[in-house]
């Protein structure tokens, strides 16, 4: 087999076609095969829009969806409205990319996952909370990582866990008690690391026992009782240690109490 039956075969337009040879051929600004608006090709597509933006718009009503996709990084912004109910969802990706921020909420309800989750990441914080009961997890995400702490609230009982860990990684601390007893110990672990040590008392008993290391690192000293006979030896560990080292137990009836 020679080199030739193993290239790869390049598209090459018609440049008898194409209505803007007389400009952008004679110009240097397209070549056959590699920088070519009548071609099917992403790369050549990109490449001949790159270097000639103007003729982006042209192409926003285009039948090949990847040459509608490719236009609409390049038109502008006011013209991209048309395209917010295309057929093709890569090309409303685009266009959720480019849309201004305040004519995102078109595209809220969007049946393609990937472009609400372009619209949670750019749309405006006021408006953010209508894409806070979308059925992806993934669009859900988003918005806890975006909306400010003090509207976190409506997902504390998010139905998945990895949502659930970004609000516990962002909930003010005076609010973590509301997710002590979340079913994910996952959760649970980050509140045990965030939690206030008067707050963090009611984690030492956690079926988890990373839950109740972490915990047991947070509280006062004098809360730690309850652990010394914990079935972890690394809890039972730390929490020896941390009332070794505690002045305000050493000669107290709590320290004896402790080696008992």
């Amino acid at each position: 087999m020679s080199d030739n039956d193993n290239a790869v075969s390049v598209p090459i337009a018609d440049c008898g076609f194409c209505p803007f040879r007389s400009k952008t051929l004679l110009q240097g600004r397209c070549m056959p095969g590699d920088t070519c608006i009548l071609v099917d090709s992403g790369r050549q597509i990109d490449r001949f829009l790159r270097i000639n933006p103007n003729y982006a718009e042209q192409y926003l009503s285009d039948d090949f969806w990847e040459r509608r996709a490719i236009a609409v990084r390049y038109a502008s912004q006011k013209s991209l409205s048309q395209l917010i109910n295309d057929e093709d969802e890569v090309v409303r990706r685009a266009v959720a990319y480019r849309l201004p921020p305040a004519q995102l909420s078109s595209l809220i309800n969007d049946t393609d996952r990937e472009v609400r989750m372009t619209v949670a990441d750019r749309i405006a914080i006021e408006d953010l909370e209508t894409l806070a009961n979308d059925v992806d997890y993934i669009v859900r995400l988003t918005v806890a990582r975006r909306l400010p702490t003090g509207r976190l609230f409506r997902l504390i009982r998010d139905p998945d866990s990895e949502v659930r860990k970004v609000v516990a990684e962002r909930l003010p601390i005076v609010s973590l008690g509301l997710m002590a007893h979340d079913e994910a110990p996952e959760v649970r672990r980050i509140l045990a690391e965030r939690m206030s040590p008067e707050d963090a008392v009611m984690l030492l008993t956690d079926q988890d026992w990373v839950v109740r290391y972490n915990a047991a690192l947070r509280v006062e000293p004098k809360a730690l009782l309850c652990l010394l006979d914990d079935v972890e030896p690394d809890v039972r560990a730390v929490v020896q240690d941390r009332l070794n080292n505690a002045p305000e137990l050493k000669g107290s009836q709590l320290m004896d109490e402790s080696y008992e």
